[in-house]
């Protein structure tokens, strides 16, 4: 991958991936799902530590992070906290903390005090951005963490007491409940938010999602399955929030295609019925969408073959949330395909992350590290102009350690996703992750 000249000069530098992040439902700290969340950034390697900066080819900007899928209250890799121990209650609301002594001041808003895997996470996530800044050569940047207690009110006050203080961008918050109200807050001072929510609906001009969206995982295996010649899909999701919007994704793919969809058909707990009414019309199908959790896909999957379904005479097509050691074990389940980020840039990043803090990042942690190696790294190449609109816009996008990505006006992203197959022994890739965008 080719570099513009002149930007992030750091000496013996060759190019290297590192993290970020990835969910599809959101659940916040009420227990209510949203549609989902979440990857990581391309960066120059010093010969004596990481940066956490990448230049996409042809691209006039720096290039930056990236994405992961999975939900807050599903993480689609192992838990890192103990499974013997009930996530803690939320605890007492943790007072600021700067880290970092630039002069280009970010905001950052977790629920660092919120009970429950929502706390979890953002701990998670501020050791990541933490490590973003230490990996990071030189960067002329002060972190300003604010915790929000996983509600919105909270997200607000953060919001208001980051931009006193001198924030020229919001990074976070993590709930889209959370989002209008910094969203709010920061247009009334002219500054952009890059938020982590998987919520497509609160994204808007100037609020932008760093989160991987279902979407782009609908229209990546729709797109892949259509260029191997599939033209009769079908579909079997389930009846929730990240079941309608996989749905209006999945339907407007496939005839943006000139596909046709054969059968469609939503589930609550009574699977059974359901996949004996789409068994019966596979025969008429090339494809088969099961967007669920590694759990429950499973489940669907089964239910699907004691209803009548041959599933090896149709393609088996799945999201991000595939990417889950349940799916790998179920043997019904093999040679699905599925749309994710490459997992080699979270394993690295995870490695590193383990090395300094001696615990699994969880997976929405890489989401953390790109943002704030996206911000050192615009800060460094773009003078002022370094969080403009045209800046965050760049329709080159920027590499992050899980492929590429770029924000839309609307707020929303697109991504670069490798095709995964499904195997016995685990992912194996069998289309790589875009190196550009197309126009």
């Amino acid at each position: 991958m080719g570099r513009s000249p002149g930007l992030c000069e750091t000496g013996q530098e060759r190019e290297v991936t590192v993290g970020a992040f990835d969910p599809k439902l959101e659940t916040d700290t009420a227990g209510a799902e949203k549609p989902g969340v979440d990857k990581p950034l391309t960066s120059t390697f010093s010969t004596s530590r990481r940066t956490a900066l990448g230049l996409i080819a042809a691209a006039p900007l720096l290039g930056a992070c990236s994405s992961v899928q999975q939900s807050i209250s599903q993480f689609s890799v192992p838990n890192p906290f103990s499974s013997s121990s009930a996530p803690p209650p939320a605890g007492a609301p943790q007072g600021p903390v700067a880290v970092g002594n630039g002069n280009v001041k970010v905001g950052m808003i977790l629920p660092l005090s919120a009970g429950g895997n929502a706390g979890l996470a953002a701990i998670s996530m501020r050791n990541a951005a933490e490590m973003a800044l230490a990996e990071f050569l030189n960067p002329n940047l002060q972190l300003l963490i604010k915790d929000d207690a996983g509600s919105p009110q909270g997200a607000q006050q953060a919001a208001q007491q980051a931009l006193d203080e001198g924030a020229e961008i919001i990074l976070g918050p993590l709930f889209a409940a959370s989002v209008p109200p910094v969203a709010q807050v920061a247009r009334g001072r002219g500054v952009s938010v890059i938020a982590f929510s998987t919520d497509s609906s609160v994204a808007s001009r100037g609020v932008y999602l760093l989160s991987f969206l279902p979407e782009s995982d609908v229209n990546r295996i729709i797109e892949y399955a259509g260029a191997t010649g599939k033209r009769s899909f079908a579909a079997m999701l389930p009846e929730n929030a990240y079941g309608n919007v996989v749905e209006a994704a999945f339907k407007q793919a496939v005839a943006k295609r000139g596909a046709r969809v054969i059968v469609f058909e939503k589930y609550g707990a009574d699977r059974a019925t359901v996949a004996h009414n789409v068994a019966g019309s596979l025969p008429s199908a090339d494809a088969l969408l099961l967007a669920d959790d590694g759990d429950a896909v499973a489940q669907v999957a089964d239910a699907l073959v004691a209803g009548g379904a041959n599933l090896q005479k149709v393609q088996l097509l799945g999201t991000g949330l595939w990417d889950n050691p349940r799916v790998f074990g179920t043997s019904a389940l093999e040679g699905g395909l599925y749309a994710a980020p490459d997992p080699a840039g979270f394993r690295s990043f995870a490695t590193r992350y383990k090395n300094k803090y001696g615990s699994e990042p969880v997976r929405t942690a890489t989401l953390a590290y790109d943002a704030v190696a996206l911000t050192a790294a615009l800060s460094r190449t773009q003078g002022g102009k370094r969080f403009t609109t045209e800046v965050l816009q760049n329709s080159s996008g920027f590499a992050g350690i899980d492929g590429l990505f770029r924000f839309r006006a609307d707020g929303t992203n697109e991504r670069g996703l490798a095709v995964m197959r499904v195997t016995s022994k685990g992912p194996v890739a069998v289309a790589g992750s875009p190196r550009s965008f197309g126009a």
